[in-house]
């Protein structure tokens, strides 16, 4: 695939500026007066400027050149960066033709094994993003973080792209999760489909109750979609539908952080930013800026091979009254994070893991006797 025929390169007036030789800038490739080579690169960042499935849109096409003059001011992380920006991806004729440049570009990436940053467009560009997945044969998890459940039967693209994401067919979908969702914003007919579907939820007050325990739920995603809206308006303003409650900006850079350590994890994008609607120091920015450095930090600290037979992972079995008569947990000797082992199901048509994410205290409540409510939603899935 020629890459370059669907790229803006980066401007000159973010590029020519006096960056100090620390700084995220100058230790990344970039789309200037010639693409970059792909060869070894491992992350590629995406500006999106498509702005047609929403109604408000102000500025949308300079989300991610502001996000841009925030990031490449960081200072790099201890890594040794393998990290091209590709530039902003050129809108196709009609909506549906931008999706279908999503599908191709990421598609081809991930082919490559580089992992792509999409930033900025409207929520509804996560389509696209989940398109890219369906050449691939297999199952994959989706991981959404929003302050509203984006399944209403009718609006904009930007309110209803959850929905035709689950509808897609093929039906390529095993799990998606909602995160940080508010009550008073979302209808709860939304939720009890969830709940039919077997589909994990978190409410921003249950997120915060215990924040380690979304962690696995994190570690379960093939890709992430990251709506800017679930940031409070004081952290982030810069949203047509910002929230005066919502995560903070510590929070979402924290989830960006876990999503990074995710080794199957293999997108993500961050969405929903309108400059118009930031403060004057383009606050909303910053945030997504760090969120992006975060998540890119916790990349180069993934440290798990998924190799359960290894000698990496420590094997529990715990024996139950019930049936099923044991559950199998392994625990990494490098990370110390836990997965146990689901039977495998009826679902043969796409390829899934049957070795899942968890937590310590889902082997704890082993221990005692009981299920964790996480294995019995995880083999209802494979059924």
């Amino acid at each position: 695939m020629d890459f370059n025929i669907f790229f803006d390169p980066v401007p000159e007036s973010i590029t020519q500026k006096n960056y100090a030789h620390n700084t995220f800038f100058k230790h990344i490739n970039y789309h200037g007066e010639l693409f970059p080579d792909l060869q070894g690169v491992q992350i590629a960042i995406i500006g999106l400027e498509e702005s047609r499935g929403m109604e408000e849109n102000e500025t949308v096409d300079q989300a991610a050149h502001e996000v841009r003059r925030k990031l490449y001011k960081l200072k790099k992380g201890q890594s040794h960066y393998k990290i091209v920006d590709l530039g902003n991806l050129r809108n196709g004729m009609d909506l549906k033709e931008t999706y279908l440049r999503i599908q191709m570009v990421g598609e081809e990436l991930m082919r490559q094994q580089i992992l792509p940053i999409y930033i900025g467009g409207s929520h509804d560009l996560d389509f696209g993003q989940y398109l890219s997945y369906e050449g691939m044969k297999k199952l994959v998890s989706m991981l959404t973080v929003d302050a509203k459940v984006d399944m209403e039967d009718e609006g904009t693209p930007y309110e209803v792209h959850s929905q035709d994401i689950i509808l897609h067919q093929p039906n390529f979908l095993f799990n998606y999760t909602q995160l940080a969702y508010q009550s008073f914003l979302t209808d709860h007919d939304l939720v009890n489909v969830m709940e039919k579907l077997y589909f994990d939820h978190v409410r921003l007050g249950q997120l915060r109750d215990n924040f380690k325990e979304i962690e696995p739920l994190i570690r379960n995603a093939d890709l992430l979609s990251f709506d800017v809206c679930s940031i409070q308006s004081a952290d982030a303003p810069g949203a047509a539908d910002a929230q005066p409650f919502g995560l903070t900006a510590e929070e979402a850079c924290q989830i960006c952080w876990f999503a990074g350590m995710n080794e199957k994890l293999s997108s993500v994008g961050l969405y929903g930013y309108q400059p118009f609607f930031d403060d004057q120091r383009f606050k909303t920015a910053s945030v997504m800026a760090t969120m992006v450095w975060y998540f890119i930090e916790g990349f180069y600290h993934r440290k798990d091979s998924l190799s359960f037979k290894s000698n990496d992972y420590t094997k529990y079995t715990v024996s139950l009254d019930s049936k099923p008569s044991t559950i199998i947990f392994y625990k990494s000797k490098l990370s110390g994070k836990w997965w146990m082992e689901v039977p495998q199901g009826s679902r043969e048509k796409f390829e899934r893991d049957t070795i899942i994410p968890c937590s310590y205290q889902d082997y704890q409540t082993a221990q005692r006797g009981e299920i964790p409510e996480r294995w019995i939603n995880a083999q209802l899935k494979l059924y």
